[in-house]
């Protein structure tokens, strides 16, 4: 099945039917790919009843991490089922565990990144966070010197980081913070890119070299002369971006050290996250793709399974296989 897990049900059938001789349709190699995922959703569920009600801890291995960064993020996938405002698209929740060589030693100070490790899920938010933690269990956490939660601040990733990874470092990751200083200064200057740039790069310096009190003056003081927004401002009104801003950063303050992230030699990007939750859309997010919930989270469940270890993926479904061909 790493064909479903990494194309189009259709296309497995073909590969399958030229490789083989053999007649399939893509709506039997579904059938196939979802039992077959079925079955591995079901022993990650096992597997997490174990540790939570049972106290076993998923094996692992025994050497230690010098950093482990459990990066959280959402995708997008379309259901056949609409949503109360008419839409189809829900959120998929993608988590990467990935241990670093810290790069404190250095003299970049630049991580050196190491295994990652991928998870998703179409379940709530809570559930996805004992996932999560399953996942990080499986990778090693209780063996790290230092584990480090990123995310784009989001509050659904602050409740998950609070409720299962309570000791971590949370880094709000640099490229969102920045991103929202670029959003805040042109909204500043609309009508005027050079100022507009020559702001967002002073803002951004600002909290490059931790200099936080100076960057808040700053946003205060811009968000003070645009005015309050009405309540019915739009997402794209000029003070509501500076509303948003200063509010973003105000209750983030404390997860946006980046001097010392760096001087620690700890990553400040979600890159990995990022580029695990394309992993998914790739497979599952598409305009002419409607997934129910089983179907999607027993794909999501087989994509997982083919990231992390994709030479043995075979040999972990044989057995799966085997009952599914029977």
């Amino acid at each position: 099945m790493i064909e479903s897990a990494t194309g189009a049900f259709d296309t497995a059938a073909l590969k399958l039917n030229l490789d083989w001789g053999t007649t399939l349709d893509g709506k039997q190699i579904q059938r196939w790919s979802e039992r077959i995922g079925d079955n591995a959703v079901q022993r990650r569920e096992q597997q997490l009843q174990e540790m939570e009600q049972d106290n076993i801890l998923p094996p692992c291995k025994a050497n230690e991490h010098q950093v482990l960064v459990v990066g959280l993020d959402g995708g997008r996938v379309q259901t056949r089922l609409k949503n109360e405002d008419g839409t189809r698209w829900r959120e998929d929740k993608v988590a990467t565990v990935t241990s670093y060589i810290s790069g404190k030693n250095t003299t970049d100070h630049e991580p050196q990144k190491l295994v990652s490790s991928h998870l998703a899920t179409m379940e709530p938010v809570g559930k996805f966070g004992r996932l999560a933690r399953l996942e990080a269990e499986r990778r090693g956490i209780r063996n790290a010197e230092q584990v480090i939660v990123m995310g784009d601040g989001a509050a659904w990733i602050d409740g998950v980081a609070d409720r299962h990874f309570p000791a971590a470092v949370r880094i709000v990751d640099w490229y969102h913070a920045a991103e929202y200083l670029h959003a805040a200064a042109k909204a500043v200057h609309p009508n005027n890119p050079a100022d507009a740039k020559a702001l967002s790069t002073d803002w951004k310096n600002k909290l490059w070299e931790g200099q936080f009190d100076p960057l808040m003056l700053g946003l205060r003081e811009q968000a003070e002369k645009l005015g309050a927004p009405p309540d019915d401002a739009s997402a794209n009104d000029p003070r509501e971006i500076l509303r948003k801003t200063t509010g973003y950063f105000e209750n983030h303050r404390q997860q946006m050290d980046y001097p010392h992230y760096r001087n620690q030699g700890w990553p400040i990007g979600s890159g990995v996250t990022e580029s695990g939750v394309k992993l998914y859309n790739k497979r599952v997010k598409g305009t002419e793709q409607f997934w129910n919930f089983n179907g999607a989270e027993a794909i999501l469940q087989l994509r997982s399974e083919w990231l992390n270890d994709p030479t043995g993926l075979h040999h972990r479904l044989w057995p799966t296989l085997k009952k599914v061909a029977a």
